[in-house]
């Protein structure tokens, strides 16, 4: 399902529509077919304007079995189409379900429009000179039901079948076998009685330029290698597979010739330790992670702080705590992110709002590690980070230039380095490649003396060096918060961060057709906070923050700015829908 919500999205985002898309799937290398947790489903909504999220309630769910129905069908509006694979619907895989009787033929789909189709049965049909086993050819009936797809939305087809070459290119019989089965799902739509409708969406208007459909893992990794090349260093990630991040690591391994380099650890501490170790030696050091191997990380990133070295960690955030739910979203780690490290151990946050906007983001957090020499904490989450939309390719030339200088010499009149001379615009200390002749100096855990960097334990010294690194990074200069309020009559404001973007922005862009006025802020630095933030809470009567944990920045921001902000909390694994912000922000600007 995967594969074929993949597929149906490239041929959407080829013909220019824009797209937003949610894949659902089981956390288990083999979840157990045919039942409720094994069901893997991908959600695609496009449209011909612009659109911010996987929509809340699908019009067509295609269901290859009695659980991927049963899974569903709540999500469903009265009226939507559905397309079934019969074939699927035996006594067996309906008692996996809880189905006592089908439920094709006991008249509790009544209100939905429902399309038996044998999708299995006749993709083995139509393969059947192609010398492949009825096993074998069932696999491709994915194909038939992306061929019918095609048909019924007018999808260009080009891109899959050169697809499909390339997948299967030493298995020809495979190549062939998987283009028949999506060219008799097409037949069947053209010529089947079933479906009234066919539908042909037009290409969204958008700003000129050359698009691609990105995920959020692949716009960040590209993020990294841009902010490699616009800071003339080589980028190094040291990293331990976890789902949701590992992609991460597979879309940098692809791209050795910007002078990136990969290294799967053999565990989690190994890995941050050789990305601070790169940084150590003058590199961009990255390290990519989910939310329990930041914290196996904790010790090594208070270190870097220590050092006061360039270091980017992204955290991928998945449902907690401990294994939790691999493959499902949450925003539970930003109090990790903020406080979660023994001692005074400041660092800055950042994090994006969509898909596209990570590659943005990558090039930021690079930009503020490198400047300022300290680790940055990328907080993306699974919903953004395998979710897709149109990305417009940016010019290279108009990327922040990244370049920060290396010591190379001493930089005291009597000839000696201190490297805990700050710089005095950024509080940055002087950042100097080890066998540098002239520069040696000592690094290490232990509490530096100011300037010098020897060990200090002197009581007064370890106070200014614990406020002086808490002082660089909140004098951080960090763009001030925009706030949308077309009409400038909002008495409530909307306060999101990361990727409740798109839902937020869904909600309040229905209340406003509606004539109902609501201001929406979105955070993306969350250490240090922009200079603006308590100026912009103070100017509404009301802030609502939805958040997908239990109110985590709600309390940041009530402790830091004393405003009685209202948290709106959800923990269910799955994203906010628009609707159900509608409502609830609804709510609040009529009764307050």
């Amino acid at each position: 399902m995967q594969l074929t919500g993949d597929r149906f999205t490239s041929e959407t985002a080829q013909l220019g529509n824009d797209i937003s898309t949610l894949p659902n799937f089981p956390a288990e290398i083999r979840a157990p077919a045919g039942t409720l947790p094994g069901v893997s489903s991908f959600q695609v909504h496009f449209a011909d304007y612009d659109i911010l999220t996987p929509g809340d309630a699908p019009n067509v769910l295609v269901a290859m079995n009695p659980a991927a129905l049963k899974a569903n069908l709540a999500d469903l509006p009265a009226g939507a189409d559905i397309i079934v694979n019969t074939d699927e619907f035996t006594k067996r895989n309906l008692a996996k379900v809880g189905y006592a009787v089908s439920p094709l033929e006991d008249g509790s789909l009544s209100e939905w429009s429902v399309h038996p189709v044998a999708l299995t049965s006749m993709t083995v049909a139509a393969l059947a000179d192609s010398g492949l086993s009825k096993k074998d050819a069932e696999r491709a009936k994915n194909m038939f039901a992306l061929g019918l797809l095609s048909w019924m939305y007018s999808r260009p087809y080009a891109s899959t079948l050169r697809f499909l070459e390339r997948k299967f290119a030493k298995r020809p019989e495979l190549v062939a076998a998987n283009k028949t089965a999506f060219q008799a799902g097409w037949n069947y739509g053209e010529t089947t009685e079933s479906f009234s409708v066919r539908y042909e969406v037009k290409p969204a208007k958008m700003l000129p330029g050359t698009y691609r459909n990105i995920t959020g893992n692949a716009a960040l990794a590209l993020g990294l290698v841009a902010a490699g090349v616009r800071a003339k260093l080589p980028v190094f990630l040291g990293a331990y597979p976890i789902t949701p991040a590992s992609d991460i690591l597979h879309e940098l391994s692809k791209h050795k010739k910007f002078g990136i380099t990969t290294m799967q650890a053999e565990d989690e501490i190994a890995a941050v330790g050789a990305a601070l170790g790169a940084s150590y030696g003058g590199a961009l050091g990255v390290t990519t992670t989910s939310g329990p191997g930041v914290a196996l990380k904790g010790e090594t990133i208070s270190l870097a702080i220590a050092l006061e070295l360039p270091l980017v960690i992204v955290d991928v955030q998945r449902a907690g705590p401990s294994t939790g739910m691999p493959t499902k979203t949450e925003q539970a780690d930003l109090n990790m992110a903020l406080y979660g490290r023994h001692g005074e151990a400041p660092l800055a946050v950042i994090a994006p709002k969509s898909p596209s906007d990570c590659f943005h983001a990558a090039i930021e957090a690079a930009r503020i590690a490198l400047t300022y020499r300290t680790p940055v904490i990328l907080l993306s989450d699974n919903y953004v980070a395998n979710g897709s939309e149109p990305w417009l390719l940016p010019e290279v030339s108009e990327l922040p230039d990244l370049q920060v200088p290396f010591a190379t010499e001493p930089n005291t009149e009597d000839g000696r380095f201190l490297p805990y001379l700050r710089d005095p615009e950024t509080m940055a200390r002087p950042w100097a490649i080890p066998g540098t002749p002239g520069l040696e100096h000592r690094i290490g855990g232990l509490e530096k003396a100011d300037k010098t960097g020897d060990i200090s334990y002197d009581p007064a010294n370890h106070d200014f060096m614990v406020r002086t690194r808490a002082a660089r990074i909140e004098n951080i200069p960090v763009p001030d918060v925009e706030v949308e309020d077309p009409d400038e009559n909002a008495r409530v404001l909307v306060l999101g961060w990361g990727s409740t973007y798109g839902p937020i922005g869904a909600a309040c862009r229905a209340l406003r057709q509606r004539g109902l006025p609501v201001a929406q802020a979105h955070l993306r630095h969350l250490a240090p906070l922009p200079a603006n933030l308590g100026e912009v809470l103070k100017a509404y009567d009301k802030v609502v923050i939805p958040e997908m944990n239990l109110g985590q920045l709600a309390h940041v921001v009530r402790a830091r700015y004393l405003v009685d902000a209202v948290p709106f909390n959800q923990v269910s694994g799955l994203p906010f829908t628009a609707a159900a912000l509608e409502n609830m922000l609804e709510d609040v600007v009529k009764n307050g």
